[in-house]
Formats: structure tokens, sequence, C-alpha cells
């Protein structure tokens, strides 16, 4: 339906958390769980493909990304069976961690579980820590003084935010967010992986390692 020349260039001038690098890195493991799972590859590799156009535009149109996207992409698969780009748009719509809807197909949930595995292991602690870098955040805060519960509650607080909030807020609750028992057979070692790096950078940053 797209090829991937045809799709990087609208990821043009994307950061570094969301550039086409991320979206080849989940490209990967959508078709690596998308043939475990019996799933239609292309169906997974047009949404996964497509799946962040959305952010070059959600900031000016003042939307949610995913949502944006789904709509774009009847736009740029114009020419295609609309059962197809149906199915794409679904997958993009429902990508996210935080927002509705939920994944209601196969593909849809390929797609969801193969981005959040991006966000965990060693992939996801680079992107942290990037993502706080771009925004000046603190490199460093106690494990245990992260209040998840107001977090959750009240959003987002960016003169607080750190690698270590992503982590326990967000990145630590994902293993048990995915949907396909592949994705989830993955998201073990990346997981165990990404909670023995931030218990040793807590050491370390008390001076206890």
């Amino acid at each position: 339906m797209i090829t991937i020349t045809e799709a990087h260039r609208y990821y043009e001038g994307a950061d570094a958390i969301h550039d086409f690098d991320h979206v080849l890195r989940v490209l990967a493991l959508a078709e690596r769980i998308g043939r475990a799972e019996g799933a239609d590859l292309e169906i997974i590799r047009a949404a996964t493909l497509l799946h962040d156009v959305g952010r070059a535009m959600d900031e000016a149109a003042g939307r949610d990304h995913a949502a944006f996207g789904a709509e774009y992409v009847w736009e740029i698969l114009a020419n295609h069976p609309v059962d197809k780009v149906k199915a794409v748009s679904h997958a993009i719509a429902s990508h996210r961690f935080r927002t509705d809807p939920a994944p209601e197909t196969l593909e849809a949930r390929v797609l969801f579980d193969a981005d959040k595995l991006d966000a965990i292991g060693a992939v996801g602690v680079a992107r942290a820590f990037a993502y706080g870098g771009a925004r000046g955040q603190r490199l460093w805060a106690p494990i245990e003084k992260v209040d998840v519960a107001r977090w959750l509650e009240e959003g987002d607080d960016p003169d607080a935010h750190t690698p270590v909030h992503e982590f326990v807020v967000k990145l630590s609750r994902l293993k048990n967010r995915l949907f396909t028992p592949t994705g989830r057979a993955i998201a073990e070692e990346r997981h165990a992986y990404m909670v023995a790096f931030f218990e040793r950078f807590d050491a370390e940053a008390r001076g206890e390692r």
C-alpha cells in the first residue's frame, strides 16, 4: 500500500524520539509479531509506516496525533480499497497508550504492541533520556519520590518530570498493557532489562554503587 521510501518523506524534521528510525524499529517488531500471530502483513506495514504521520501536524492542529493521522491516511491511501484503508486508519487511531479507542483488530493490536515495545528495554531507556535531554529535564529523581497516583490524576508537571518519572509512571506499566502473546513474550526480557537499569541508575545516583 505504501513503500518505505514513500513513507519516509512524512517524517522529515521529526525529533529523535519519533523519527523514521523509530518507525523502522516498530516495523521490524510489527512484522515479527504479525507473522507469529497470523495477522495481515499488508495492513500492518502500511499502518506502521504511517502511525506517527500526525506528529508533525498535531501541535499546529491542536489535536491528538493518532486521531489526526487516522484521518490523514485516507488522503495518503486514497487509491486503495476502502476496507484496507479503514483497517489502517483504525490501527493508527488506537495505537496510543493514554487515549482511546482501544485496538479492536489483530492488526491494530500488533501495531500497539510493537510501538510500546520500542518504548521499553535498552531502546526505551535511550529514548527516555533523549526526550528528557531535549526538554532540559533533570537527569534523575529518587524513584520512591515519584507520586504515581498524582501523576496519573493531574498529568505531567514539565518542571518536575525526569526520565525516572517516565519509567515509573509509564514505561514500567507497558508490559502488562500488551495484547498479543508474541508481544508479551518479547516484553518480558525488555522489561527486566529496563527495571535493572533504573535500579542501578538509582543506586549510582545516590553513590551506593
